[in-house]
């Protein structure tokens, strides 16, 4: 039917408690309109960001089972969209689902690291198996830390118009890579943005005032609202800007004393999607 949701393969890990992964990526796309698909990369108690040692169900035949399932079901995904993958055996799963399904937008948040340093827990081979992930991609969303992985720089150590300028010099050499890239997260002075690239030679950034917290999931709901907008039918720089405002409305909206382990209040934010509307 014409009118029928948009379809979206969501690739991340699901973590009980704790809101980042699956738990917060369904409900954003669910309240833009979208389905979503999930398929776990792995089922967690919590996430991994200092809520302990969380109990694990993984299973390594599941993906590549789930994904030949959906075939012979003939579904049809408008995208693909990969967040946190736990090893490169992972990243093969998210390419085979894009040789499945190549008609389908392909986003991929190279999830391995953040603030200079790569996350515990992840291999060094994380690099090249993301990297070649990445190049069969129509959009990525690496922060600043994984784009100098991705490209082999020393870690980012600049702030303001300087890291503004190193993210934009980044951005056009990952379209080497990638024919999209949106590099999130680049701390400019008293806001913070998003700097993109393509390979016709667009650029731009995307600035939204800073909101002084940090919280885990931040960033998996910035790329649900992110696919979410662009399968409306906005442009990297509008859908960028929704899901920075977004992100910022649920940063505002959860307590100051709030744990920052648990992620954001976003349950009472949902609403404000749908009320954007299409």
């Amino acid at each position: 039917m014409s009118n029928a949701p948009k379809t979206v393969l969501c690739i991340h890990d699901l973590p009980g408690f704790g809101r980042a992964g699956l738990s917060v990526v369904i409900p954003v796309l669910s309240a833009l309109g979208m389905q979503a698909v999930a398929l776990p990369t792995a089922v967690l108690s919590s996430h991994t960001g200092g809520l302990g040692t969380p109990a694990k169900l993984s299973n390594p035949a599941y993906g590549p089972a789930a994904l030949e399932h959906y075939k012979r079901l003939g579904l049809r995904f408008d995208c693909i969209y990969s967040g946190y993958l736990a090893d490169p055996g992972q990243a093969r799963l998210v390419e085979q689902a894009i040789d499945l399904w190549p008609d389908a937008l392909a986003v991929v948040d190279p999830v391995m690291g953040d603030h200079g340093r790569m996350y515990r827990g992840l291999a060094p081979e994380m690099v090249p198996a993301l990297y070649t992930l990445c190049s069969r991609a129509s959009l990525i969303l690496p922060n600043a830390t994984e784009a100098s992985l991705l490209l082999g720089d020393p870690m980012p150590g600049v702030t303001g118009e300087s890291a503004l300028s190193l993210a934009a010099s980044q951005a056009r050499r990952l379209t080497r890579i990638c024919p999209q890239v949106l590099i999130t997260g680049v701390p400019a002075g008293r806001g913070i943005a998003c700097v993109g690239a393509d390979r016709s030679g667009g650029e731009e950034t995307v600035r939204t005032p800073m909101v002084p917290k940090t919280f885990h999931g931040t960033g998996d709901i910035f790329g649900a609202v992110m696919v979410g907008r662009l399968l409306q039918g906005n442009v990297v720089q509008a859908a960028a800007q929704a899901a920075a405002v977004f992100v910022a409305d649920c940063l505002k909206a959860t307590p100051d004393e709030a744990d920052e382990r648990l992620g954001v209040w976003l349950e009472n934010v949902l609403p404000r999607l749908m009320q954007a509307g299409s």
